[in-house]
């Protein structure tokens, strides 16, 4: 499609767009009595309108019905996550028995790192990208003193090539090769926190395994922002959280996925609660563990259910809606911003570098854009006037139009701010 920088285009974009709509569904934030434009949902998405109601509903049931609610709320409490197997399963292209949500993402590797980071006298290296999330830094690093061993011996960083802003898939699978016997575990963010880069989990899992290691995938930029084929790639587990751009809110709850091929080894372990035990005796409090089938057996704890509540408000949005419409729009609303920045790029002083692949294959909502010649007070300058976005240091800026509740004449309106902003300091 051959773009234009106009306000009557942005919105002849929207008028054709089918997800249009369902911006109405969500709360904004306002800066000088208007919505805000929002680009931080890759950091916490906005509060859809059909949440209070579920949320409610468990206070309502709590009041109501107290501890009965585990048993005759109409949403009972006792199995309340099991409603987001079939939706998640269809989001991140899994089986519903390999579904479960619990607890928080990083709180979910360190326990899926139970299960699968196993390390031997021989086989005890884990795989990670360069300038992966910090909490994913610190959770290698902690695990590895646990296991009485050294991060530096241990934890191996695929790094990006001299010049280059991502890395390569061909170094990861020859960083793979190269630890290759010594490898116990592949454990990357399936998008970049920082570039947006979305890396090939297909081809490296596969490598991965070819290896003899098994391969995880943090999937907070990724889960409700990616295509993904989990089972079908054979991964061996994975974690996300949901606030970013699932919208369930501030810190909620992590989904999990563990293949459906470890559901029944004996031999992996796993730290277990009742919450995991065999769910039709669960109250019998027998003393010897039995987990139930699939991702649920790694359960621990009884759900706070209304941290799920928000969450499964979102999850059956995202049914109605389906993540091919998603990913449509996706790819145009990211490609228009994309086009809008070189536009005023040509337009300004400063220069702008988009440090994202330009590849649509390997990005997804987000563009990371080096300003060149500006520092944080354009940054401030863009709050003010009602452009919520993200900076990194030295002076990127991330910006997600999530297709969700972004709409083009934003992309439009916020390339003008832009360049007044430029043009006026």
């Amino acid at each position: 499609m051959i773009f234009e920088n106009t306000r009557a285009f942005a919105q002849q974009l929207d008028s054709q767009d089918t997800l249009h709509h369902y911006r109405n569904e969500f709360y904004f934030p306002k800066v000088n009595d208007k919505d805000v434009i929002y680009f931080t949902g890759n950091s916490l998405g906005l509060q859809p309108k059909r949440t209070k109601a579920y949320i409610d509903e468990i206070m309502n049931d709590w009041a109501n019905l107290a501890v009965e609610g585990h048993f005759y709320a109409e949403k009972p409490w006792w199995d309340y996550q099991e409603r987001f197997a079939e939706p998640l399963s269809k989001i991140v292209g899994a089986k519903p028995l390999e579904i479960t949500v619990m607890n928080t993402l990083t709180v979910n590797l360190h326990l899926l790192m139970v299960s699968f980071y196993r390390p031997t006298k021989s086989r005890f290296k884990i795989i990670c990208e360069e300038k992966a999330f910090p909490s994913d830094q610190y959770m290698f690093q902690s695990q590895v003193d646990f296991h009485g061993l050294k991060p530096e011996e241990v934890i191996v960083e695929v790094k990006r090539r001299e010049g280059e802003h991502n890395i390569r898939t061909e170094d990861v699978i020859a960083k793979i090769n190269e630890v290759g016997d010594e490898l116990a575990l592949v454990l990357i963010g399936g998008v970049n926190y920082y570039t947006g880069q979305v890396f090939d989990m297909k081809t490296i899992t596969a490598a991965g395994h070819k290896v003899g290691a098994y391969v995880g995938w943090d999937l907070a930029h990724a889960a409700g922002n990616v295509k993904l084929e989990l089972h079908d790639w054979n991964v061996d587990f994975a974690a996300w959280c949901s606030y970013k751009y699932m919208n369930s809110g501030p810190g909620n709850a992590s989904g999990c996925f563990v293949h459906e091929k470890h559901h029944n080894n004996p031999e992996l372990p796993r730290f277990a609660g009742w919450w995991g035990h065999n769910k039709e005796r669960r109250f019998k409090m027998e003393p010897d563990f039995d987990p139930i089938q699939g991702a649920d057996g790694w359960q621990i704890s009884n759900l706070p259910v209304l941290s799920l509540a928000p969450y499964l408000a979102s999850v059956e949005m995202f049914a109605e809606i389906g993540m091919d419409a998603l990913i449509g729009k996706r790819d145009k609303i990211t490609s228009y911003l994309e086009f809008i920045l070189n536009e005023i790029d040509k337009e300004v002083d400063s220069s702008f570098e988009i440090i994202t692949p330009s590849n649509p294959a390997e990005r997804a909502s987000q563009l990371s854009v080096f300003l060149h010649g500006e520092g944080r007070s354009l940054f401030d300058y863009l709050m003010k006037n009602g452009v919520i976005t993200d900076w990194r240091e030295p002076n990127v800026i991330r910006l997600a139009p999530v297709p969700l509740y972004c709409s083009f004449e934003d992309m439009y309106h916020f390339g003008q701010i832009l360049k007044k902003g430029i043009l006026e300091k």
